[in-house]
């Protein structure tokens, strides 16, 4: 897909000896926004598959809304399935602001211009159908800003590699697949963002 302001990576794989990878991804640009989704059913196989592709096609339909929106109606589809771990990221090219949630599991690490690492906290636990507090990040976003979101695949040794600094959103999954061709005991989805503004 061409965007505009935006390039974008993508590396999955399903977990050691399953067919099915349990996380599922998104991301489209309007005129006016980006969004990306990553969204992780629990456990692993067919049923993980399930509950994180009904969050993934919510998002689709609803893309016009907000993250804290997003969040709640993902939640609203999931009573009765498989609970899923969620991270949104919303870039809005008009007020030049991002907004991200995770909860559970998927991380957000933004690295600016100067090479400036920052790894978000996500909120505990995961969505199911029940109430579920969560807190919603706003900040002023740089121009060529990166964001890598990932699911639990990805390790805390992987994100302080220095292959992350690279401007190249295709080098940094590239290199990422290379070092990691051994088989991994989680699905693992990384997903690299650049804003060029």
């Amino acid at each position: 897909m061409k965007m505009e302001n935006v390039q974008v990576a993508v590396y999955q794989k399903a977990k050691k000896g399953n067919y099915h990878c349990g996380d599922s991804y998104f991301y489209s640009e309007t005129e006016n926004e980006f969004i990306c989704a990553l969204a992780d059913g629990l456990g692993s196989g067919e049923f993980a598959k399930e509950s994180s592709q009904i969050v993934v096609d919510i998002i689709k339909d609803n893309v016009n809304v907000s993250v804290e929106q997003l969040i709640k109606k993902s939640n609203e589809k999931l009573i009765g399935k498989r609970g899923v771990v969620l991270g949104i990221l919303k870039i809005n090219y008009q007020s030049n602001r991002y907004s991200f949630s995770s909860i559970g599991n998927i991380g957000v690490m933004t690295i600016t211009a100067d090479g400036n690492k920052k790894r978000n906290i996500p909120n505990v636990g995961y969505l199911a159908g029940y109430h579920r507090p969560f807190k919603i990040v706003t900040e002023k976003i740089e121009p060529n800003m990166n964001f890598i979101m990932f699911s639990d695949g990805v390790l805390d040794s992987d994100l302080s590699q220095k292959y992350f600094l690279n401007k190249e959103v295709n080098e940094i999954t590239k290199t990422f697949e290379q070092v990691n061709s051994e088989p991994r005991n989680d699905d693992t989805t990384l997903i690299a963002i650049r804003y060029v503004g």
